[in-house]
């Protein structure tokens, strides 16, 4: 098994010369992406379509925005990130149409051992995550790595996502926790 497919299966792996490369196309793209004016929106497109797995229709990143592979961030229809959006994608990560982010919105996949040694040795894992339709995600908010948000759900700003959060609620605080449920 390759150090991605190690990664992509969520096992512990180290950055080899493959992923160097593609971590390194990815910063090469997220570098010109970030470098766009706001009259350049078809070269934008054409950046974040070389970038990512799957893009859909009508989607809008402010930059600057920031990943560590890309090709495992697949976006639905109508997606807006605002400014400083991070998405640590040594896993899939898997947004659904209808998905808004508040500004610096992070996405982490990535997840270090526990163990002094282990992670000394510069091992580390991923974990996916998913978020469903429908979703707005507050400002600062952090989600951590394996998590689900699901369809018809609202984020509080500045909450720090540790746990799945199920359809149709409003979720907020550190950790985040649901506070009410919104009507489907």
């Amino acid at each position: 098994m390759t150090e991605k497919e190690k990664m992509l299966s969520g096992e512990l792996y180290t950055v080899d010369d493959e992923l160097r490369r593609d971590f390194l196309n990815a910063k090469r793209i997220t570098r010109l992406f970030n470098n766009t004016t706001e009259e350049e929106t078809e070269y934008r497109k054409k950046l974040l379509s070389e970038l990512f797995e799957k893009i859909g229709n009508k989607i809008y990143i402010e930059p600057p925005f920031r990943c560590d592979y890309g090709s495992n961030i697949s976006i639905g229809d109508n997606f807006y990130a605002n400014y400083d959006c991070i998405i640590l994608d040594v896993n899939k990560v898997k947004i659904g149409n209808n998905v808004k982010l508040g500004p610096r919105v992070c996405i982490y996949t990535a997840g270090h051992p526990i163990e002094a040694a282990v992670r000394n040795s510069l091992l580390e894992f991923g974990k996916p995550i998913t978020i469903g339709n429908d979703v707005w995600i507050g400002g600062n908010v952090v989600i951590n790595p394996g998590l689900t948000i699901g369809s018809n759900v609202v984020i509080g700003s500045g909450s720090v996502v540790t746990k799945n959060i199920p359809n149709n609620v409003v979720a907020a605080g550190n950790p985040c926790k649901v506070l009410r449920s919104i009507p489907s």
